[in-house]
Order: structure tokens, then sequence, then C-alpha cells
């Protein structure tokens, strides 16, 4: 069933990478709710992968999962030409895929370091460059978000790695947006702040209590709070809006630190 709240990707179809995760489903069902087509990609946990593509299809949607190793090049582009061919086009990837480990810096090997930077970075930069080929192709183009976050912005103790990678994320998407702008592909990123996710109020009560009292909308974030910026990005209603990164933090960021 779609959602008239949301603008309508009906005839669309989206990638979602990591979809089997938390926010990734959450994305995955919230372009299924504006109508698109999604491929719901994961790496390793196919069950999951295929309860999201499930509850979709039980809303009146269509949902196909691909599960692609993203952490291989060739995997990437296998990824993304199997989106293409389920039904001829490919209107938006979102690269969600990722992992956020807490280590200190300082206890951090080199080895740790790439890892993170080749989930996180360059799984995306794999991505987009194969479905901006793909993109570029049609005459509509296509649309490709980075989910970011806002520690891309203020980095946090133990997630110095994790930070770095979201940057890059916000700095890709605004290159790409510059060089693929001419071919009508459009590159944004979305900086979505504290989710709230099943046992995070009991492991990080205070945490979750200085979340809610610094963010002016007084409440963590949701999946769909990401997925609906995600689904206005790869959306008409934005399509003069390109490099941009979207913050989607429930206001926190407009906090002085002062």
């Amino acid at each position: 069933m779609t959602d008239p709240r949301l603008p309508t990707l009906e005839g669309r179809v989206a990638l979602v990478t990591g979809a089997s995760g938390l926010i990734g489903g959450g994305i995955a069902r919230r372009f299924a709710q504006a109508g698109a087509a999604v491929v719901v990609h994961c790496h390793r946990n196919e069950e999951r992968a295929h309860e999201v593509a499930a509850g979709i299809g039980d809303d009146g949607g269509a949902a196909l999962v691909v599960a692609a190793d993203l952490g291989r090049e060739s995997e990437c582009e296998r990824l993304v030409e199997e989106a293409h061919a389920w039904r001829g086009r490919l209107d938006a990837l979102v690269n969600n895929a990722g992992i956020q480990p807490v280590q200190e810096l300082s206890a951090m090997a080199a080895q740790d370091w790439r890892r993170l930077q080749d989930a996180n970075v360059t799984s995306a930069f794999s991505c987009t460059q194969a479905a901006a080929e793909v993109m570029s192709g049609q005459e509509h183009g296509g649309s490709v978000t980075h989910i970011a976050s806002i520690e891309g912005h203020q980095p946090a103790v133990g997630h110095a790695h994790y930070s770095a990678s979201k940057a890059a994320l916000i700095m890709h998407a605004r290159a790409a947006a510059v060089e693929y702008g001419s071919r009508g592909v459009r590159v944004n990123s979305v900086s979505p702040g504290l989710i709230e996710h099943p046992g995070l109020a009991d492991a990080w009560p205070e945490g979750v209590r200085r979340w809610t009292r610094a963010a002016p909308l007084a409440r963590l974030g949701r999946p769909e709070d990401v997925g609906s910026a995600c689904v206005f990005l790869a959306s008409d209603a934005a399509g003069w809006i390109t490099g941009t990164d979207l913050l989607v933090d429930g206001g926190v960021s407009a906090r002085s630190t002062w």
C-alpha cells in the first residue's frame, strides 16, 4: 500500500544496499510505500532480507532480494546489473551498507582502518560508479544517495575511523554530483542522527536521555525518517537538488556547542 504523504515513485526501481539491517530495511520499505519496486541487497543475512521483501510483498509492493559481497568490485557491478535487469531500469541507488565498530584511535591498527573504509566508502564508490553508468544511459537519468552520519560533521570518541568514513561519503557525494550532473545523475547524502533500535534505551540509558534533551524534536530518529529523506531525494520533488547533505537528526545539530 502506498503512503500518500510521500512523493510518488510509481513505476521506478530502487536499489538499497544493506537492506537486511534496521535502517536499510526501513529505507527499502519506505521506497515501496512510495510506489517503487525495490531491490533488497544483503551480504550474508539472506533470511532477514527475505523477511523485508516478504513484508513489502504483503503490503502490495514488489521486491527482489540480491546477495552480494560489496567488498569486491565485481560483486558491486553484478548487483547493479541484476537490479537493472529485473525491470529494465534503475532509478535510485541508496548506499546504506556499512559497519560501525567502536575502537580507540590509539589502539587501532592500519588493517582496522582499511577494513572500515572499504566497507563504508569503497563499496559506495564502486556501486555508484556502476549505477551511474546504467543511469547515464537512461533518458530520465537517476539518483544516488549515500547514507552518511552526523558523525561526518562531528566525531565521537571511539569512532575516528567511522567518522572519517562518513565525512568521506559526504565529500564523495559532492564530487560525484559535479562529475555526473551533466549525465543526468544526481548524487546526495543523508546524515542521520541517533536512530532508535531495540534494546538501545536499556543498553545506553544516559545517552538516550541526553539525546532526547538535546534534540529540539525531543525524540530519537526512526528508520522510516531516514527512508523518507531518501525517497524525497530520489523523487521529482528534488529534481534540482544534487551535491547536498541532508541532516536527519531531529535538529540536534542546530544546538550550539558553546
